[in-house]
């Protein structure tokens, strides 16, 4: 057996001395399965190849299912996440925001003996950075006595003078933190870097736990595992202990960037989870130095944020200028003590990697003893020493800049050439307090799953705490994150490290704890009052108009590739002249103009496979089927919090469908109609979803509201297109059937008026029969009834603009004479439908128009007028 020894350049350099097993592995590593070649730490296997004593039992029964199960196990994993929208937006990625997580079903395993130790080092880490805040923003005696060099501070972008002596309510300034560790070359764990500015994970590790104990459930029950339900509760507890005096039921909210985040998906899941509104900088306003929600009951007053903005982009009144996420007179009422924000604006100067060099230091001043985590050796370049070492040594240093940024990533002394290491060096010279220096360090390696067996990654550990009244809370475990590759140092999720489960295990089995939080009566009675934002009850709206609009685009893209193909009989004037109508018709109801309405549309008439192709499939083209189904995901993705498990299930499934039909090379027709069937079925669910699962609150309200004056519009449109002009009765008889398979009321109309295609039946089952649920006038009732319910100031002697146009809608369709409908002009025109048809979708337009104008709109155009939402 040979001995390898590693050794750690740096001033304090090092010789740690590792057993190799290269020529025994075999008899050492009881696991040939995973050949690691143990040169360096490896969490599941010691020096002699031996398994730990923690992995026993894990590994054992891992062995047992074997690899192929476990693979299976994993991709299990995999669709579970996909289909509860568990994604992660890596910058440049061609996938963009759908990039799905990636879960390891192999977790990273910690013994609850060496967990206490690790847990008392946080929160004795998480003490002295919440001192060093404090002091950063009030006395600042660490400059004074030169603890802190101030050129660190001032030229960290994190370090906002408009914070200066804001402090939060209570002793901890710093209410939620996470380091991420690895273990060292001493077999200790090491803390890599802090976040204190808006730590991301938490949310990704709870949805992580969910689905391995889908995929896993009995090695989870045996193996003890703590559970992270406390963490969760303890968050909460500790956004109440920060809320401003008086506030004796504090509204708190989640503060998004929005759903082109990389972590949107946490945003949400963790809102939803919590029972808090997730909101946008345009949800929230500044009054009379209070901040407050716009909500469809006017204004609430906001007491607590839990932002996951970054601090200099929450106010450009005081802060950016040129943000757009922010909320302007943000930090006046912070400053006034109206409103807490966790964490605190100006926390992410504390993520400066500038302060570590000086941590053991300022650790002595506050704590009187050295840190229990160490960390790496760091040197400052602002120090004329310290950028002499740098510099002769940069071909064994990492380099970092000291405020962090997605475009620069740390790089590694010794892959760098020699010309750029003379660029880096001149770099560095140029602005030397802008960067430093810390020793590249050997850390650990875990077991993960690759096609075919388990191979070392290094990996990260990232671990969250939160502070309440009486100190900090760990999570017990966290978020680890394997490297992508083999021998790959960087873990990072912008580079596509792929996640994994963290137990802690228990000597013993815990008391179970549900991992969902019950709301409280407060929160109920909150939710059911209608404090639900207006951006979000917008996005609702619309989520109903764009699933509407698909479905309608579906069942007449069907109806005329039916007509086309299917027909029995396909020749003669009448099967071409309602072919024409129909296409007509896929143009008008569509707006995908000119397309079939075009002056010299008789070529595509004749020949129109590759005009509906492109209606279905063309994700570029607006008013398309794909383009109306991505609108109605995105839209859908921005209130990913208010969806339930199922019903984003169905969402996921509609985008899937969309991509088969992206892959589809050189599609038919055929094809394309397979597709629609696969659409309709999961608009359908969805449809059922939202009828039977959705409390009919104020976001059901407006969602249905949205459903039915699309279809009412639709039907409008189609109707309009097809049967205001007088044509012969074959071409009318092929019409009249084509529309009700269109507007699916063809077995109902032939139960109620056997097999005779008459226009008076036809329009009076789509126009007037109050029971068909596809007919017009149930839409306006229901709209009458939901445009009733609307939050609105209570007033009994007026009716609301949106009452008097849903009242007249319902009113004008009612005095319909069918007779006169159908009666023929001179000029071959049914005048009386034109005009009825014409003046109910000018009223309905109208309609959208005064409920976005009542409760959306917070700008001069309503978005029913905006390119993307053509009505």
């Amino acid at each position: 057996m040979e001995r390898s020894c590693l050794v750690f350049p740096g001033l304090n350099s090092f010789r740690v001395c590792m057993t190799s097993v290269f020529s025994e592995s075999q008899q050492n590593n009881p696991d040939p399965w995973y050949p690691t070649s143990l040169d360096s730490y490896d969490e599941m296997l010691d020096g002699d190849g031996q398994i730990r004593p923690q992995w026993e039992y894990v590994i054992r029964a891992l062995r047992t299912l074997g690899i192929p199960e476990l693979e299976r196990r994993g991709a299990k994993a995999a669709i579970l996440l996909r289909e509860n929208g568990v994604t992660y937006n890596v910058y440049g990625d061609p996938a963009g925001q759908s990039r799905p997580w990636q879960l390891d079903p192999v977790p990273l395993l910690v013994s609850s003996e060496e967990w206490g130790g690790i847990e008392a080092g946080l929160q004795e880490r998480a003490e002295l950075l919440n001192m060093i805040l404090a002091d950063i923003y009030g006395p600042r005696e660490l400059i004074r006595k030169g603890m802190l060099p101030l050129e660190l501070l001032y030229n960290h972008g994190g370090f906002l003078r408009a914070c200066d002596q804001i402090a939060l309510r209570g002793k901890h300034q710093l209410v939620v933190y996470a380091a991420d560790l690895a273990r060292g070359p001493d077999n200790r764990m090491w803390v890599l870097s802090d976040r204190t500015q808006a730590p991301s994970g938490a949310g990704y590790a709870l949805e992580n736990r969910v689905a391995m104990t889908r995929v896993l459930p009995s090695l989870f029950r045996d193996s003890h595992v703590h559970r992270l339900a406390l963490f969760f509760q303890s968050l909460r507890a500790g956004l109440n202990t920060i809320a401003p005096p008086g506030a004796e039921n504090p509204r708190v909210v989640v503060l998004t960037p929005g759903p082109l985040n990389e972590t949107f998906f946490e945003h949400a899941y963790l809102a939803s989870y919590l029972g808090y509104p997730l909101v946008q900088g345009d949800d929230l306003t500044v009054r009379d130095g209070y901040l407050w929600l716009k909500s469809l009951n006017g204004l609430e007053r906001v007491d607590v944020i839990l932002r996951r903005v970054d601090d200099d982009f929450c106010d450009p009144l005081e802060l950016r200028d040129d943000s757009r996420l922010g909320v302007p007179g943000l930090v006046e009422v912070v400053r006034r003590g109206n409103v807490s924000i966790a964490n605190p604006l100006g926390s992410g100067v504390l993520e400066n990697p500038g302060l570590l060099a000086f941590l053991p230091g300022i650790a002595e001043h506050f704590l009187g003893r050295p840190l229990r985590l160490p960390t790496a050796a760091t040197w400052w370049c602002g120090q004329p020493k310290e950028l002499d070492y740098v510099l002769t040594n940069l071909d064994k240093l990492v380099i970092k800049p000291i405020y962090r940024n997605p475009s620069l990533r740390p790089v590694f002394g010794h892959l760098l050439s020699q010309q750029e290491l003379a660029d880096w060096r001149d770099r560095i010279r140029s602005s030397p307090t802008f960067y430093v220096g810390q020793e590249q360090e050997g850390f650990s390696t875990v077991p993960s799953l690759v096609p075919g067996g388990l191979e070392p990654r290094h990996a990260v550990l990232r671990s969250f705490l939160v502070a309440r009244a009486d100190g900090y809370v760990v999570m017990p475990g966290g978020l680890t994150r394997s490297a992508p590759h083999k021998d790959e140092m960087l873990v990072s999720n912008q580079a596509g490290s792929i996640s994994k489960d963290t137990w802690v295990l228990a000597s013993e089995p815990e008391r179970p704890i549900e991992l969902v939080i019950k709301p409280t009566a407060e929160q109920v009675a909150a939710s059911q009052s209608g404090a639900l934002p207006s951006r979000a009850a917008d996005n609702l709206f619309w989520v109903g108009r764009y699933a509407e609009r698909a479905e309608g685009t579906i069942r007449l893209l069907r109806s005329a590739i039916k007509k086309l193909h299917g027909d029995p009989d396909r020749s003669g004037n009448e099967y071409t002249e309602s072919l024409h109508s129909l296409l007509r018709a896929v143009t008008q109801l569509t707006g995908t103009r000119p397309g079939f309405l075009a002056e010299d549309a008789e070529t595509l008439l004749s020949e129109p496979e590759a005009e509906l192709l492109s209606v279905a499939l063309d994700e570029t083209r607006i008013g398309s089927l794909a383009n109306t189904l991505r609108c109605m995901v995105q839209t859908g993705y921005a209130v990913r919090d208010l969806w339930s498990s199922d019903t984003w299930r169905v969402m996921d499934d509609l985008e899937e469908h969309l991509l088969s039909a992206k892959r589809l090379v050189q599609p038919t027709l055929w094809q394309v109609q397979d597709v629609m069937d696969q659409l309709i079925t999961s608009l359908s669910a969805f449809s059922g979803l939202v009828m039977e699962s959705m409390t009919r609150g104020n976001g059901w309200l407006f969602l249905d509201t949205g459903r039915r004056l699309e279809r009412s519009m639709l039907l409008l449109s189609l109707l309009r297109t097809t049967l205001v002009e007088q044509r012969r009765a074959n071409v009318e008889i092929l019409l009249i059937e084509a529309l009700l398979d269109t507007s699916d009321n063809l077995i109902c109309y032939r139960q109620h008026y056997r097999n005779n295609m008459e226009l008076a039946a036809f329009l009076e089952l789509l126009l007037l029969d109050e029971n068909n649920p596809r007919s017009l006038a149930y839409q306006t009732a229901r709209l009458q009834e939901h445009v009733g319910k609307l939050p609105r100031e209570k007033s009994a002697a007026r009716l609301s603009l949106e009452q008097r146009l849903a009242l007249e809608v319902a009113s004008t369709l009612r005095l319909a004479v069918l007779d006169e409908l159908t009666r023929v002009s001179e000029s071959r025109t049914r005048e009386n439908l034109e005009q009825l048809l014409a003046r109910l979708n000018f009223l309905l337009v109208a309609l959208s128009d005064a409920v976005t104008a009542a409760y959306f709109r917070h700008e001069s155009v309503p978005h029913s007028l905006t390119p993307l939402r053509t009505t």
